[in-house]
């Protein structure tokens, strides 16, 4: 087969670097924009945040400007000779010398310090030495408390335990020693940690109660009948224990009262709490809609004066030489960078403001009373055609950014939702016909609990014609169990 070579021409389209980095830097919320803010700031010496007047920051972009250049590394410049040195002294300087202690004991930290704790294994393993074992019986009660998840649960089979302990510490022991030894665990604070399952898990936590009919009750229901009452047989539970349904609410009440993750009632724990930072503001002033922009979205930043001087002195300067014009490029290179972040910082927050003020406009009558109910169907598109801007974009916005409202924080992917026909031939929002379902559940009665088809039915009565399985796939994202598991005596 002949090798031949021929020419073909087509058009694509491409995404520059530039535009790449504006899309991350829109899609990114307040906490990590600020991250990237500060990286950047590192990285380029030629970028500095602060004040700055408006005539020094145009008198800077006038020097330097050239938007024709895409950091052409072969580039010449075209410039008189200067001895850049000058301008460039100053990173001769030892750090030694820049250092300096001249701080008083009154100066604000800026270090946020990291909170120390106890681990929830060591915690446990704290309270083995209170018991008295020996050395033997202590290896596989320390590697028992360090097979227990964050839940407070060891998911592992015996078995499994027993050749762990052979192969990856050198301990052999048998099955019922390693049970001996896993009761004295459960012994341990918060009661329940240890557990196999939920049953063994709350059945734990009932024989450390203070003795009483109800809670003997209680232990009786979870160790002889725990299927049923998961399942909410009622009336197998009456029978079965010869009991009234008054015995059995007592009974069932104590159980409620229990913790299912005996782990996660460790305070000392540490885990990191993420807190949510609004990138907007809707507020209503004299009966209209106000949005602004979190300020930390829209930081003060510059060109640094120093840098933009080393360019005019280069290019009033006569003498040249190629270490001093690979300087100069290095410095055109940041002064350009920073130009460029400085204006995708502003088109960012143009884009984040413009996508906001279009999603608040049309979902006003939600924003002026609170009421989900009045949420119009919308989907990205919707916003992307009045904004005359890619649905892509949209979703940057929508994904990871929330604005605060006077009804709480809301994740602004919530606002958007799809469309159904109601019985008047009206477009209604999923989102109101599941807040319509949710009501209706709340205020049925528990002790029958409607099922899915009367549900479907209710909707129907109210003007949302809509299928049994469409109100099952509703109750599930709204994390509502089906009739059964609703059922209270």
């Amino acid at each position: 087969m002949a090798l031949k070579q021929y020419l073909q021409f087509k058009l694509s389209q491409k995404l520059s670097p530039q535009q790449i980095q504006l899309m991350k830097l829109i899609q990114l919320p307040t906490q990590a924009f600020e991250q990237r803010l500060k990286q950047e700031l590192e990285e380029n010496p030629a970028l500095e945040s602060g004040k700055e007047t408006a005539d020094e920051f145009e008198d800077k972009y006038d020097e330097f400007d050239n938007s024709n250049d895409d950091y052409n590394d072969n580039e010449t410049i075209e410039a008189e000779d200067i001895n850049v040195d000058d301008y460039l002294s100053d990173d001769e300087i030892p750090d030694y010398r820049t250092q300096a202690n001249n701080y008083s004991s009154d100066d604000e930290e800026k270090n946020v310090p990291y909170a120390a704790g106890t681990s929830f294994t060591q915690h446990l393993i704290n309270q083995l030495n209170t018991f008295r074992l020996d050395d033997h019986e202590r290896d596989i009660a320390e590697f028992l408390v360090g097979s227990v998840d964050e839940s407070g649960y060891i998911r592992r089979s015996l078995s499994d335990i027993v050749d762990d302990l052979a192969f990856t510490q050198g301990i052999y022991t048998d099955e019922a020693t390693v049970e001996k030894t896993l009761m004295k665990v459960h012994q341990l604070d918060p009661p329940g940690v240890g557990a196999r399952n939920l049953q063994e898990c709350l059945s734990i936590q009932l024989h450390k109660k203070e003795k009483h009919p109800d809670v003997e009750l209680a232990c009786n229901i979870i160790d002889k009948a725990f299927d049923q009452f998961t399942k909410k047989h009622y009336k197998k539970l009456l029978q079965k224990f010869d009991i009234t349904e008054v015995q059995l609410k007592d009974a069932i009440e104590e159980i409620e009262r229990l913790n299912p993750k005996p782990g996660g009632s460790y305070a000392g724990n540490n885990k990191i709490v993420e807190h949510i930072v609004p990138d907007f503001a809707i507020k209503i002033v004299d009966g209209q809609l106000e949005l602004t922009l979190n300020g930390r979205n829209a930081p003060e930043l510059h060109v640094s004066r120093e840098y933009s001087d080393m360019m005019k002195g280069y290019k009033a300067s006569k003498d040249k030489s190629k270490s001093q014009k690979d300087a100069v490029m290095f410095i055109k290179q940041k002064l350009d960078a920073a130009k460029w972040f400085i204006e995708a910082i502003k088109q960012r927050q143009q884009t984040l403001f413009v996508t906001m003020s279009a999603i608040m406009h049309y979902q006003e009558e939600y924003f002026l009373t609170g009421d989900e109910r009045k949420l119009k169907p919308m989907i990205l598109k919707d916003i992307a055609d009045e904004i005359e801007m890619d649905v892509s974009t949209v979703s940057r916005v929508a994904n990871s950014k929330y604005v605060d409202t006077p009804y709480g924080t809301k994740l602004i992917k919530e606002f958007f939702s799809e469309s159904m026909t109601n019985d008047q031939g009206e477009e209604v929002s999923t989102r109101e016909i599941k807040k319509i379902l949710e009501t209706v559940i709340e205020d049925e009665d528990k002790r029958k609990p409607l099922t899915d088809e009367k549900l479907a039915a209710i909707l129907k009565e109210k003007g949302y014609p809509i299928a049994r399985r469409t109100v099952a796939k509703y109750r599930e994202q709204l994390d509502i169990p089906v009739a059964r598991l609703r059922k209270k005596i």
